[in-house]
């Protein structure tokens, strides 16, 4: 155990199946928090990181906001509360988010050479669960060259790099739910083509919901500028890919590892209240540990919060499509959260509004909105949860502001006004409202 900001800090690493790395860690906070030492256990999960250390810095902040905010006297100081932190660390990848436009010029296909393309390649080296990703990277990175001028190294380099994601029966409902029906079937000139359309961008900056595209300063996750070109196809495909297969083993980690650790520490201690955090694809992580595994016992939680989570906005809905519910309505209808669900959303997340566009592209939407709110693919974090009958809209406050959280009850907070990008989320205004929202649970 260390400390961060004076709270109790466990960490908990899982490997890509979703195991616990080192089952003493996990013991660690399960006899920990039997102790007695804790009445409050907040659960933190990072979304795409490149290493253990940028987690630990997310960690460290939004500890430090909520200790400054706790001292503030945010949810009324907790009193007699103690506080405790498990920070979950899972095998993630951020998508390739350099700018590429060589002197602010943009060429059809965005200044992008054969080298960037080989580059975001190999940086990709140990992202997918294919026991073969070696040899498909290797054989698509030889096929770079050529992508440009003939249309069956297209079909082959996306052949070798869908396959490497696994086929549509290996991801879960909500995946399948997200992923476009052309995606896996749609010939691989063809999807490269409809990836690298220039007219993307030009629908979104003309006021679409993705609120701009291009990377910048926090933005985290972008995909660059959208330009022409099949170079540019080749570089939001291979980022497509990379959202998916992370969000994929979100799920994974999610419904083995976490899910088991939090069982073991409800089971030991009955009475600690669990509030769980999540940031990014670490949102669908902890939304897919309240809903747990198939056929698994639940673990009732106390509160919930998504900020800026990357799944669905329909996520939590009821008959989204006129038949079918949500992924994660059972979470809400099973009461798996007994407090409140706090969800961050707003347009300047230029992360969460980048796949979904992509997906509508695929699809063939044409609307100028593309990933807001009437986007069938629009995004949590762009959003909020859409559809949903538990769901109120407010907004995220200043650190003076009065909140009245309802249990069973999805709180969307539009943050238009604090969040300026995907990964500013360690605000004074986020933990004001964490701490609301635990204190509602008494």
């Amino acid at each position: 155990m260390t400390e961060l900001s004076g709270f109790p800090f466990f960490e908990v690493e899982f490997d890509k199946k979703g195991a616990v790395d080192d089952p003493q860690q996990a013991q660690a906070v399960v006899d920990f928090v039997a102790s007695g030492e804790v009445t409050d256990l907040f659960v933190f999960s990072h979304g795409w990181n490149n290493d253990l250390a940028e987690a630990r810095e997310l960690y460290g902040n939004l500890c430090l906001q909520l200790k400054e905010r706790r001292g503030a006297g945010s949810g009324g100081g907790l009193p007699g509360r103690k506080l405790a932190v498990l920070g979950v660390f899972w095998p993630s990848k951020k998508f390739a988010d350099k700018e590429l436009i060589p002197s602010g010029a943009a060429s059809a296909d965005g200044g992008l050479r054969d080298r960037d393309l080989e580059e975001q390649l190999a940086e990709l080296e140990g992202v997918f669960d294919a026991e073969d990703e070696s040899g498909r990277l290797l054989e698509a990175k030889d096929l770079i060259p050529d992508l440009e001028d003939r249309a069956s190294a297209r079909r082959q380099f996306v052949d070798l790099l869908r396959g490497a994601l696994g086929g549509v029966e290996s991801l879960d409902e909500e995946i399948r739910e997200e992923l476009p029906d052309p995606f896996f079937d749609l010939d691989g000139s063809d999807l490269l083509k409809k990836f690298g359309q220039a007219t993307v961008g030009a629908s979104l900056a003309a006021g679409g919901g993705a609120a701009g595209v291009s990377a910048s300063p926090g933005g985290a996750a972008g995909l660059g500028g959208f330009f022409g070109g099949v170079r540019a196809g080749a570089r939001n495909f291979l980022n497509y890919l990379t959202y998916y297969q992370m969000k994929k083993r979100a799920g994974v980690v999610a419904r083995a590892g976490v899910h088991e650790t939090l069982a073991q520490i409800r089971d030991s201690s009955p009475e600690v209240k669990l509030h769980l955090v999540g940031h990014s694809f670490g949102g669908r992580l902890v939304a897919a540990a309240a809903k747990g595994p198939e056929g698994a016992s639940a673990i009732v939680l106390d509160s919930l919060t998504l900020l800026q989570a990357a799944f669905s906005h329909n996520g939590f809905s009821q008959k989204f499509d006129g038949e079918n519910d949500g992924f994660f309505r059972l979470v809400v209808t099973d009461r798996r959260v007994k407090g409140p669900i706090l969800v961050s959303h707003t347009k300047n997340d230029k992360a969460v509004g980048i796949a979904y566009p992509l997906a509508s592209r695929i699809a063939g939407q044409q609307a100028a909105g593309l990933g807001d709110e009437k986007d069938p693919f629009g995004g949590i974090g762009r959003n909020g949860a859409q559809k949903t009958p538990e769901a109120l809209d407010e907004a995220l406050l200043e650190v003076s502001g009065n909140y009245s959280f309802q249990a069973g009850k999805i709180h969307n907070l539009q943050a238009d006004d604090h969040i300026s990008s995907h990964s500013d989320i360690a605000k004074a205004e986020v933990a004001h409202a964490i701490l609301e929202a635990v204190a509602t649970v008494g």
